[in-house]
């Protein structure tokens, strides 16, 4: 599976981007999907993550609110719907497949293993501008 994450822009305080992650070979039954982010200077971090078969939506607690993911299976496609955003979301965008499908927190916030993280497509660059 090959995954080509697209979307990213310069857009104002305040504003939207929906990003995509195109996955050739289609999604996985087993896998989650998530979207993960790195900013300059900054780890790479968890932004959100869909389960397997259309399963549960997690997120990071920075993102909680602000951003959207869903999934068109028809187009084995993910989408990540970020509304509000400000500076801080400013990165790197990338999507992965997760094997241990969406791990998260006590809190229910969607964390970051990197070793259960594969098929890493390359990374579409979002700037929020104030």
């Amino acid at each position: 599976v090959q995954l080509q994450a697209s979307g990213g822009g310069l857009v104002q305080t305040g504003g939207s981007l929906r990003l995509s992650c195109a996955a050739s070979g289609g999604t996985s039954s087993t896998y989650g999907m998530g979207w993960f982010r790195q900013a300059p200077g900054k780890e790479r971090e968890a932004v959100s993550c869909i389960a397997s078969n259309d399963g549960p939506t997690y997120y990071a607690e920075s993102v909680k609110g602000r951003f959207t993911i869903f999934k068109d299976n028809s187009k084995s496609t993910v989408y990540l719907q970020m509304n509000s955003l400000n500076a801080e979301d400013t990165a790197i965008y990338y999507c992965a497949r997760d094997s241990f499908n969406c791990p998260y927190d006590y809190n229910g916030n969607y964390i970051y293993m990197e070793r259960g993280l594969n098929s890493w497509g390359k990374g579409t660059q979002v700037t929020v501008s104030s």
